[in-house]
């Protein structure tokens, strides 16, 4: 049976066609139990309508829908904006700021910060995984000279997916393997002590993934499924992430490369969701602003 979502890209021109219309979502989603001061708190509120703005009647603070979000002071329509969330969080392999800056009519500029500033957004605090975890680490980057392998040129990236439920990945650093201190400090923060770990046969598993229990598979024998041990997941994980870089980013940086993992973190974890625009647009009202000087610094 086919997945029926809250919203397509029609729906979405007709919802959203004027900015009364995505400020009047964009206020319900932010305050769904009525307007309230982000400064102190008051609920008795003013509108100024022509400004559309609010006037706090307690600390006489003036605000907007989208004071103090990742969208403050944006010169973007913010019909755009929806379309930009949309775009991102429903194209399974991702776009690119080049591809934005085509559909949305702006500026390379715009786009690529209007990306990296929905990306911020959508990271994130989340549980433990549990259960059946598989985990793996995979390098990102391009090739470098010498012998075929050499990983000087690339990054470490770790992960570990729930088997059914949700992914967790993190950059680990550049160049160089698997360590005892970077796993277990990823294990640490995403995997719950009770779980059952499958991963390969890397030495450094061994004194990092503490009490939690532990099954392997043998890749360098060519051996990728032992009963239901296997980390065909997490290795699927891999192939769409970088899917993604090669078909859509073509390149991204070191620096960079956490905010690309939480985007594809996001579309991932939300894959069943039929509301992920809405709880997409939620983390916008909810998300502080980064500013672009601090994107390129």
């Amino acid at each position: 049976m086919a997945q029926t979502y809250e919203i397509n890209l029609v729906d979405l021109c007709e919802k959203f066609r004027s900015e009364d219309c995505c400020r009047a979502y964009l206020e319900k989603l932010r305050w769904p139990e009525g307007v309230e001061c982000p400064r102190c708190g008051c609920k008795t509120v003013s509108r100024i309508h022509d400004r559309d703005q609010f006037d706090c009647d307690s600390c006489r603070y003036q605000f907007s829908v989208t004071a103090g979000t990742i969208m403050q002071d944006t010169k973007l329509p913010l019909w755009k904006w929806f379309l930009a969330v949309y775009m991102i969080v429903e194209s399974k392999k991702g776009i690119s700021a080049n591809q934005l800056k085509r559909t949305l009519g702006v500026t390379y500029k715009t786009a690529w910060y209007l990306c990296h500033r929905i990306r911020k957004a959508l990271e994130g605090q989340h549980s433990y995984l549990d259960g059946v975890i598989e985990m793996d680490s995979t390098f990102i980057g391009g090739r470098s000279p010498g012998k075929q392998g050499n990983k000087d040129n690339k990054a470490m990236i770790t992960g570990a997916v729930e088997r059914g439920g949700d992914v967790r990945i993190s950059v680990q650093g550049e160049g160089g393997g698997e360590s005892v201190k970077r796993l277990r400090s990823f294990i640490e923060a995403h995997i719950a002590e009770g779980a059952m770990l499958y991963t390969d046969e890397a030495p450094a598993y061994k004194s990092a993934t503490g009490n939690r229990s532990r099954e392997t598979v043998e890749h360098k024998l060519n051996k990728w499924v032992r009963g239901d041990v296997n980390t065909n997941g997490i290795e699927g994980v891999w192939s769409l992430f970088k899917r993604s870089v090669i078909g859509s980013y073509h390149k991204v940086s070191i620096k960079h490369l956490q905010a690309y993992l939480d985007e594809f973190e996001f579309r991932f974890n939300n894959r069943d969701n039929a509301f992920i625009f809405r709880d997409a647009m939620k983390h916008l009202v909810s998300a502080e602003n980064v500013e672009y000087k601090d994107l390129v610094a």
